[in-house]
């Protein structure tokens, strides 16, 4: 169970990073929605490894192979089987970890829990599997992009250098336009000199995505233990590497008082709002109709290129030096997961509001 994420829109994946690849099975996928394989291929390759000197210089296509559920470019409603082959990982970069815990890895947990773990790359671990991610990502967007709901998360901080937190003093559009992900060129020049700076030393920094759902129409969730909020945060804390999860205000509100945080409503001639959206577009676990925004909090990537202690299966210390290729950084790649993850929890909270007839939803 743990390998599938939804209720009605739901993902199952599978694979490892030195697999033969990775992939999944999409369910509960409307009918009738036009596959635009060129939007699924390029929210796969803002994923892909290689893109810039940020990033693992590993070289993969990532090239998606869908192997079911679509007749003449069309969604049938059946589930959507898909491949990401891997093709260029060197397994023996990591074979002085066979028998070693990585620090902060899962390689301790694991063993302990199976008995067994793959130590290549991780292996069900890795980042890599995030693929599967994008992918039932990309599938929600196509839905949600005929419902009238944008996604856009950008990286907000990386290390000590930080966006202001709203974000609304940026162009948004501008997210793609450099390497970091970030709509602000001054503030994205200095992260990505700081990435370089830590990767030269072969050390790793973390940071913050900041992300923005519009046009969400009101009421989307659900009560008590299967709130909206608390829906994105597990989907969010799912990721690897994320640390933290905040909405609207988050822990940074705790410093004002109700006066100040309320959200006033007013009717602007068309609909009800309101004033302000302290609230991050989410009241009593229900979406209100305004932009729905969170912060993720991502760590450092815990491998480094530089020497750590450890232990090995025994529990004897010893002395372990990371070799192969590995992100500096995570945010620059992290940017369209988390818009991937958003996308799935809004899309199934949509179904489950439409279950009579999802295929008229669009």
């Amino acid at each position: 169970m743990s390998n599938t994420f939804g209720n009605i829109f739901r993902l199952t994946t599978f694979g490892e990073s030195h697999g033969p690849g990775v992939g999944g099975v999409i369910d509960g996928m409307p009918a009738g929605i036009e596959v635009d394989m060129d939007f699924i291929q390029h929210e796969l390759d803002r994923r892909r490894p290689g893109q810039s000197d940020l990033t693992t210089s590993r070289q993969e296509a990532d090239r998606v192979e869908l192997l079911s559920g679509i007749f003449e470019g069309k969604t049938t409603g059946a589930p959507i089987g898909f491949l990401v082959r891997n093709t260029n990982h060197h397994s023996q970069d990591y074979e002085n970890m066979r028998c070693l815990f990585r620090p902060s890895h899962a390689d301790y947990t694991y063993h302990q829990k199976y008995g067994i773990r793959d130590h290549r790359g991780g292996g069900r671990t890795s980042a890599r599997t995030t693929i599967s991610r994008c992918v039932g990502g990309a599938f929600a967007k196509l839905v949600l992009q005929r419902l009238g709901v944008s996604i856009c998360a950008y990286t907000s901080q990386v290390g000590e250098i930080a966006l202001e937190r709203d974000y609304h003093l940026y162009d948004l559009t501008k997210v793609e336009e450099n390497a970091v992900r970030c709509p602000d060129a001054k503030k994205a020049e200095e992260m990505a000199n700081l990435i370089l700076q830590v990767k030269s030393e072969g050390d790793t920094i973390g940071g913050v995505i900041t992300c923005v759902i519009k046009g969400c129409r009101p009421g989307i969730g659900e009560p008590e233990f299967d709130k909206l909020h608390s829906s994105l945060g597990a989907a969010m804390l799912s990721i690897n590497a994320v640390k933290g999860f905040e909405y609207g205000e988050g822990f940074a509100g705790v410093c004002g008082r109700g006066s100040e945080q309320n959200d006033l409503f007013i009717h602007n001639g068309e609909h009800i709002c309101t004033t302000t959206n302290h609230s991050g577009g989410i009241q009593g676990g229900l979406s209100n109709g305004q932009d729905i925004y969170f912060r993720v909090a991502f760590k450092p990537v815990a491998t480094i290129l530089q020497p750590q202690e450890t232990v090995d299966l025994e529990g004897v210390p010893t002395t372990l030096t990371a070799r192969g290729r590995h992100d500096p950084c995570v945010l620059p790649r992290a940017v369209p997961i988390v818009e991937a993850m958003a996308a799935m929890v809004i899309l199934d909270c949509y179904l489950a509001d439409n279950t009579a007839n999802i295929t008229k939803l669009v």
